[in-house]
C-alpha cells in the first residue's frame, strides 16, 4: 500500500480542525481518535463543520469531515439507511447508528462521538467485533432440523407462527444493545449479551426449527443467560426499537417451564 501523506495546505493542526472562512452555520464535533500505528494516547479531536453545507445526520458530518477536513479519520459505514449496522457508535452518550441519528436531535452545543464502549478499538471509531461475532456463531443461528427436507416445497410456516418472529428478525447485529449493558461490560467473555440472546430466542421460537431442547440446553449456564439483571439499557438504546430484555425474559420463562 502506498504511504499516505497530507497535502501542504492541510487544515489539520494538532487536534483542532477548522472549516473554510465564512462558514454559515458552524457546529462543533469532538471525535475520539486513536491509532495503533503510533504510541500516542487516545485523544478527542475538534472539528468545526458548516451545517449549511452538510446533510442532517451525524454520519453526514463524519463523511464531510473525512472528505474535506481530515482524511485520516476512520469509521465504518455502508448502507446509510439503518439496515447494515456498520456505523454503530456512541453519540452524545448514547449508542446508536450515525446514519439515522439526526444532528438536530443532539442537545444544542458540541456533538461528542466515541466508538462503542467497552470494546477493543481497531482505530478511531472502529470497534473490534471479533468476539461479538464469535458469540453469535456459537448459537448456530440457522434452522436446525432432524426431519427430511420436503422434496416438493420449502418448510412452511403459518401466518400465526410467523408473527412470533416480529421484533426479533429485525435485529441487525449492530451491537448497540450489548455494548450498553453493564453485565456485558464485566462478563462479556462468558455472558452472551442482549443482542446474541435476542438472536437465540429468534431461532428458539421459529416453528420450523426442531432443536429447541438443545438450544435451551446450550443456554443453561450461570453466565451465558443468567448474567442479565434486567437493567433495560439494551431496550432503551436499540436503534431499531426492539426489546432484547423481553426476549431474554422469555428464554428464562421457557427454562422454568421445562423444569416444572
Amino acid at each position: 500500500m502506498a504511504e499516505f501523506s497530507l497535502p501542504k495546505n492541510s487544515k489539520i493542526q494538532k487536534g483542532k480542525h477548522w472549516p473554510a472562512p465564512g462558514a454559515k452555520k458552524p457546529r462543533t464535533f469532538h471525535v475520539y481518535r486513536w491509532s495503533p500505528d503510533d504510541d500516542a494516547n487516545p485523544r478527542m479531536d475538534t472539528y468545526e463543520v458548516d451545517m449549511a453545507a452538510c446533510g442532517p445526520m451525524v454520519l453526514d458530518a463524519l463523511i464531510k469531515i473525512k472528505n474535506e477536513i481530515d482524511p485520516t479519520l476512520t469509521f465504518r459505514r455502508s448502507c446509510r439507511e439503518g439496515i447494515c449496522g456498520s456505523c454503530a457508535m456512541n453519540i452524545d452518550g448514547t449508542n446508536t447508528l450515525a446514519c439515522i441519528c439526526a444532528i438536530d436531535s443532539v442537545d444544542k452545543g458540541d456533538v461528542k462521538v466515541h466508538p462503542l464502549p467497552h470494546m477493543p478499538v481497531v482505530k478511531d471509531l472502529v470497534p473490534d467485533l471479533t468476539h461479538f461475532y464469535a458469540q453469535y456463531a456459537s448459537i448456530r443461528p440457522w434452522i436446525r432440523t432432524q426431519s427430511p427436507v420436503p422434496s416438493d416445497r420449502e418448510r412452511l410456516q403459518s401466518p400465526e407462527d410467523r408473527k412470533h418472529l416480529d421484533g426479533l428478525y429485525e435485529c441487525i447485529l449492530c451491537a448497540c444493545c450489548s455494548t450498553s449493558c453493564p453485565s456485558y461490560w464485566w462478563n462479556g467473555d462468558r455472558y452472551l449479551g442482549p443482542a446474541i440472546l435476542l438472536q437465540a430466542y429468534r431461532w428458539i421460537v421459529d416453528s420450523r426449527d426442531e432443536d429447541t431442547g438443545t438450544r435451551l440446553d446450550e443456554l443453561e449456564d450461570p453466565f451465558k443467560l443468567y448474567r442479565c439483571h434486567t437493567i433495560m439499557n439494551c431496550t432503551r438504546t436499540c436503534p431499531k426499537g426492539l426489546n432484547p430484555a423481553k426476549a431474554i425474559a422469555e428464554i428464562k420463562k421457557l427454562m422454568l417451564a421445562r423444569k416444572m
